[in-house]
């Protein structure tokens, strides 16, 4: 395999632009998977271990696992397949003080397999980690994703594509503006 977790890190923090993090783009999807499907696939058979040795070799494994897999199987229930994988490294990482070395708009992608996670004890943890100076915006949206994790359990939007039933709340909850992420 050709493609180191340097360029992972190069292209998601130099090549793309904060916005592009966040909206749906399907040219950004294409060309994630065109560039990087075969990292990805190799990153969900745990073939990228040797990457977590350094705080961005595990940032960029963390990375593929959460950020990627939401770009290449965008609107797919592979698009939340790997989260837990994400989290499991993400703590690992933490627990080795690898977030410390990185700077702040770095280290946030440390904590987003937190926020993603639709576990609400995962979610008292995700307060503590976005709840440093620099990441106040990161902090916000972490309380909106913790309020609907306590509320309903699970993020309602996740369910059509899923394959989960909605209740009644949720779908009253849905037709809110800003529900979704």
């Amino acid at each position: 395999m050709n493609v180191k977790a340097s360029e992972v890190i190069k292209f998601w923090f130099e090549e793309l632009t904060p916005k592009q993090w966040f909206v749906s783009s399907e040219e950004l999807d294409t060309r994630i998977y065109k560039r990087f499907g075969v990292i990805h696939d190799a990153a969900t058979k745990g073939e990228l271990d040797y990457w977590r040795a350094t705080p961005e070799g595990s940032l960029a494994e963390i990375i593929v696992l959460d950020q990627f897999s939401r770009n290449i199987y965008r609107e797919k229930p592979e698009a939340f397949a790997n989260d837990l994988a994400a989290l499991i490294l993400a703590q690992e990482a933490i627990r080795k003080g690898f977030h410390n070395k990185l700077k702040t708009f770095k280290r946030s992608f440390f904590y987003m397999p937190f926020m993603h996670s639709e576990s609400l004890v995962i979610h008292k943890t995700a307060l503590r980690l976005f709840n440093e100076p620099g990441m106040e915006d990161y902090f916000e949206y972490e309380i909106k994703h913790k309020e609907i994790i306590e509320r309903f359990g699970r993020f309602p939007h996740r369910n059509q594509i899923l394959g989960r039933d909605s209740t009644a709340e949720e779908i009253e909850f849905l037709s809110q503006p800003g529900s979704s992420f």
